[in-house]
């Protein structure tokens, strides 16, 4: 069960698309993935088809159910999301002081699906430091870190290296932590210094670069993934990438999920 988490310490990367991107992209080669919402905003759902009314999630019933799996939805062939759902702010509140009071609040919420066969799950969330992610880091077996191609993100590499965003505690225990720049824009002079820096500074943590396309909006404005909506798009193509990099490291075979073919929501 490998379980990648997707982060950054600023909002407005992207991170939220990158996660349904790459999960879309990993369960197009034959896996069974499932994405989970760790963000308040509940907006991963949308780039799954989830209509804008439908508010259900697991953290409302956290504190009631010790298996969260039990609000996991399809979401097309070989695609599950786990929405964070609407939530009150008592709720909310409720949620991070268990995830911060309780050591084992998160593995119990998640046994069902850590120890499901063959499943991969990536996790959105929020941005900057933050409760959930800073429990996931012991049970996380690889993180991804968005930034942009911008001296914003720039600036915010010695918070990463330094790991403020665990509170001091190294990011990742198993196969480590890696980068992405995303919008990455070769006609914009800062944009294309901003990579060139960060390639030279990252080294072989760098784990992709994904072009600025405009296919990415218009696939979010139509809750499609950029796959369905522009196949053959410079980010399809720098996705799917950053896809097979993360098998690689994660040891996912391509083609693997097609025995789990019949996983259901019930199941977990």
């Amino acid at each position: 069960m490998p379980l990648v988490c997707v982060c950054s310490p600023k909002g407005g990367v992207g991170k939220t698309t990158i996660t349904a991107n790459l999960a879309y992209a990993l369960a197009r080669s034959g896996s069974k993935v499932l994405a989970i919402d760790f963000d308040v905003q509940n907006a991963l759902r949308l780039h799954f088809g989830v209509p804008l009314s439908d508010g259900r999630g697991f953290v409302a019933r956290a504190s009631e159910s010790a298996d969260w799996s039990q609000s996991v939805l399809t979401a097309g062939s070989n695609m599950f999301v786990l929405p964070y759902g609407d939530v009150t702010e008592e709720q909310r509140l409720d949620f991070e002081q268990r995830l911060t009071n309780d050591s084992h609040f998160l593995t119990r919420g998640l046994s069902a699906l850590l120890n499901y066969p063959g499943l991969v799950i990536l996790a959105d969330f929020p941005p900057g430091p933050n409760p959930a992610l800073k429990a996931m880091s012991q049970l996380a077996d690889l993180h991804l870190v968005t930034m942009l191609a911008d001296t914003a993100s720039l600036s915010l590499l010695p918070h990463i290296e330094n790991h403020r965003l665990t509170g001091g505690e190294p990011l990742n225990h198993k196969a480590g932590y890696y980068f992405l720049i995303n919008q990455s824009d070769s006609r914009r002079h800062i944009s294309r210094d901003v990579t060139a820096f960060m390639q030279q500074r990252l080294g072989d943590r760098l784990l992709g670069i994904i072009n600025r396309d405009e296919s990415v909006a218009e696939a979010n404005a139509s809750q499609q993934s950029i796959f369905d909506f522009s196949a053959a798009s410079a980010a399809a193509f720098d996705i799917e990438l950053v896809s097979k990099r993360v098998a690689g490291i994660l040891g996912i075979k391509i083609g693997d999920g097609a025995v789990h073919a019949g996983l259901r929501t019930s199941n977990f």
